[in-house]
């Protein structure tokens, strides 16, 4: 029968050489991954900290603008204009504005007032309840209002101001 041969002599096993590399590279990686989470975390948290700061600082600075008018600018009230809607005909409208401009800008500013919120009463006449629902329908019907007045005075008129707004 065959017999089994003896392990050479000065041999050792290399499973204990395997895993003490094994383990070495482990903790190597380990502490690597470590440093570079908290060198990250470092960096980030002091972005972070900076864009709160300039946030914090262009809300303070947007807090501080000057006022759009000074004081050489006139507010006269148009009257509440009452009509009903295009479609559907039985819903009412009822607005109040107010024209802002220069200040002797207008020779005769009743009449103009006048011409400005019958022109308004002819606008109100056109539009539909879909066209005054919605997030963005005010803002619309304010650039409307804004753009007869400043065609109707040449330019003279700063801003048509809606005061209420009442639909029924």
């Amino acid at each position: 029968m065959a017999q089994a041969l003896p392990a050479p002599v000065g041999r050792r096993s290399s499973n204990a050489g395997q895993i003490g590399g094994w383990l070495a590279a482990l903790l190597l990686l380990t502490l690597l991954a470590g440093g570079t989470g908290a060198g990250l975390g470092v960096y980030l948290s002091e972005r972070v900290e900076e864009a709160v700061n300039e946030r914090i600082e262009a809300e303070a600075s947007a807090a501080v603008k000057l006022p759009r008018y000074n004081g050489d600018f006139n507010l006269t009230q148009l009257g509440p204009v009452i009509a009903n809607l295009a479609a559907p005909s039985d819903v009412w409208v009822r607005i109040e504005t107010s024209i802002v401009y220069a200040n002797g800008a207008l020779e005769r500013p009743d009449v103009t007032a006048s011409e400005i919120r019958q022109d308004i009463l002819a606008y109100v006449r056109t539009l539909t309840l879909e066209q005054l629902q919605g997030p963005s329908a005010l803002q619309h019907l304010r650039e409307d209002l804004n753009e007869r007045a400043v065609l109707r005075t040449d330019g003279k008129v700063d801003e048509v101001i809606i005061e209420t707004l009442v639909l029924q």
